[in-house]
């Protein structure tokens, strides 16, 4: 079938539920580029929305694929025990921060925010959850329920979860108390108290649930500060914290885990998207007083822990440290956002640039610094012209996040900043 005859299947046989920001049809990957069906290589900035840490087929995950597919390929984990899902298991409590040493597997990122929410109140036995504006953390009913990155995501879902309360995100560019971080007061944290003493007392909360870098949210990152505090409250109130961990793990932020640049560690953790370089898997990981209590039927899964899966995530860790992709993902990283910031002092358009390692965003805004999501829609277009491809992100749209491999060099960052820049000079 030739592109056209496929693009009138598509749109005769899937459902257009699920929104696609091109029209392009992927047929081969290789490291940052993507290769259609009609022959055109895109440079991809997109990573498989932060999948593809090691970049597309990288060649030993490939082989860590097929060797396993040649001995078993499922079985189901609540049946026995798969070797590689063990050693996974043991791999993941030896990176985590802290003492998170015990796991759950299953296949995507909600549902491991499933499992962590499920997890949470189990061991409480409380019914409260506190998440945050701007949050995203799937699309499953109680995933949805912790999400307020769009309202459009909500829509004609009602009703949720009960007893879900959101929280102001420390948004210091747009901070709703018109504070900067030189003289925050964290504000924005007092709100969660303010809840315990007006809404919901603190002996009622199950989980506190918080992206420690805010990704769909506008790739937002908090002041140390304020994580610090968040940790030591949910600790004084003897409230399990959640990270959500699902985009900015496995090295994305230039750490293992984004927990470790605030120096905290949360009580759950949220596992996914890079984890196996393109296979589904996510987990949850937690400490044992939580993890441990959680009685056998109490949760499960046919797919998790997935042989083939498991088997690639052990290959991811090992390139990551043999070919010391942390190292290049800050060095990488400084170089891209420097780029970035001056790129802000040419274009006005640009009005932040933030991120950590090459996780990475800036914000349009208009002339009076008001969000500016037509300025997007347009660079977006001339960049996808270009053959450049990124997801736009932040409550607004307004937000364009750069999500390249972690192994790449500057000459991928260069190719696509011209790109970039030649769009900002001729489309705003």
């Amino acid at each position: 079938m030739n592109r056209d005859e496929l693009l009138n299947a598509a749109k005769e046989h899937l459902s257009p539920v699920l929104a696609r920001s091109t029209q392009i049809i992927m047929e081969k990957g290789a490291g940052p580029y993507i290769y259609t069906s009609d022959g055109e290589r895109y440079l991809d900035y997109c990573s498989g929305i932060a999948v593809n840490n090691l970049g597309h087929c990288h060649p030993r995950l490939v082989a860590a694929a097929k060797k396993q597919i040649d001995n078993l390929i499922h079985g189901s984990f609540s049946l026995g025990y798969y070797p590689g899902a063990i050693k996974l298991a043991m791999k993941l409590s030896e990176i985590s921060p802290g003492d998170l040493s015990m796991v759950f597997f299953s296949n995507s990122g909600a549902e491991a925010v499933e499992g962590a929410l499920k997890a949470a109140r189990w061991k409480t036995q409380r019914p409260g959850i506190i998440a945050f504006r701007g949050a995203f953390h799937g699309r499953t009913m109680g995933a949805l329920s912790v999400t307020s990155s769009r309202a459009g995501f909500r829509e004609n879902y009602a009703p949720f979860l009960p007893s879900v309360f959101h929280a102001p995100y420390p948004y210091c560019f747009r901070c709703p108390y018109e504070k900067s971080e030189d003289n925050c007061s964290l504000q924005c944290l007092a709100e969660i108290e303010r809840l315990f003493e007006t809404i919901i007392p603190p002996g009622d909360i199950a989980s506190i649930i918080f992206e420690p870098v805010q990704g769909e949210g506008g790739y937002i990152v908090p002041p140390v500060k304020y994580v610090q505090s968040l940790r030591e409250l949910a600790g004084r109130h003897k409230i399990p914290l959640i990270f959500d961990e699902i985009q900015t793990g496995f090295g994305r932020t230039g750490k293992m885990f984004a927990a470790e640049h605030f120096n905290v560690t949360p009580d759950i953790m949220c596992l996914g998207k890079a984890m196996a370089g393109g296979f589904p898997l996510s987990a949850v990981i937690g400490t044992r007083d939580i993890m441990g209590d959680w009685t056998p039927g109490a949760h499960g899964t046919t797919f998790g822990a997935n042989p083939v899966s498991c088997a690639v995530a052990l290959s991811a860790l090992e390139v990551m440290e043999e070919d010391n992709v942390l190292d290049n993902c800050r060095k990488m990283g400084s170089y891209f956002k420097s780029e970035l910031m001056a790129l802000k002092k040419e274009f006005p358009v640009i009005g932040d640039v933030r991120g950590l390692g090459l996780m990475l965003a800036v914000e349009l805004v208009d002339d009076k610094g008001k969000p500016d999501k037509s300025a997007t829609e347009k660079i977006t277009g001339y960049c996808l012209e270009q053959k450049l491809l990124f997801f736009n992100c932040g409550v607004y749209k307004n937000c364009i996040r750069f999500i390249t491999p972690l192994n790449i060099d500057s000459s991928v960052i260069d190719e696509g900043l011209k790109i970039f820049r030649d769009a900002l000079k001729n489309v705003t």
